[in-house]
């Protein structure tokens, strides 16, 4: 009997998955949907790490100021906790936005969308959003990646070489976020003007 617990689990995780995600669109290449895929787990990892340290406060990296200080990246009115489940929140959907340049759901508006649902998505509503932002996430990374150097204040935040390889390991896939994101705009272009 739980060799038969075990075997239906993954199809109602697979199933699970599916429906969240909706269907392929005819037409859509295999490693575009795979690329779709890929953009939101290339985006967790950060995420998790963003929400370890400000939220839950693991001992990921060091606490160099005060805690009154700490709120310096942070709006104002809204508490770091809240800001770091927003921040992860929000990263998540934009990263899961692209799967709908290979879904159905990225064609036609879903039917229970009041007033619209069942009209078509022109191409560029799509493409020119994605586009925007496979730029803007490129622009952001390459930014970070070339141009930031380590402040005094960094170096004393990681002031441990494994906090230091966390971080890294935590934030290294978003590189990939903008090119995954750029290839499956072309796709979707391409197969939504053939």
């Amino acid at each position: 009997m739980s060799e038969t617990v075990h075997t239906r689990r993954p199809h109602r995780i697979a199933a699970a998955y599916a429906r969240l995600h909706g269907r392929p669109a005819e037409g859509v290449p295999r490693w575009a949907v795979v690329a779709a895929h890929a953009t939101a787990w290339v985006v967790l990892p950060s995420c998790l790490w963003r929400l370890a340290f400000g939220l839950f406060g693991l001992p990921i990296a060091e606490h160099p100021r005060t805690a009154a200080d700490m709120s310096g990246d942070t709006p104002s009115w809204l508490p770091q906790g809240a800001y770091m489940i927003v921040l992860s929140l929000v990263s998540e959907g934009l990263a899961f936005l692209t799967v709908g340049l290979v879904s159905t759901w990225g064609e036609r508006v879903p039917r229970w969308v009041p007033g619209l649902g069942g009209r078509r998505i022109p191409t560029l509503a799509a493409v020119v959003p994605a586009a925007l932002g496979a730029a803007a996430v490129i622009w952001i990374c390459a930014f970070g990646l070339f141009f930031s150097h380590p402040t005094e204040e960094f170096h004393q935040t990681f002031a441990h070489q494994w906090q230091l390889n966390l971080l890294i390991v935590s934030y290294v896939p978003l590189l990939a976020w903008g090119p995954l994101l750029a290839a499956v705009t072309i796709a979707y272009y391409r197969r939504r003007t053939r």
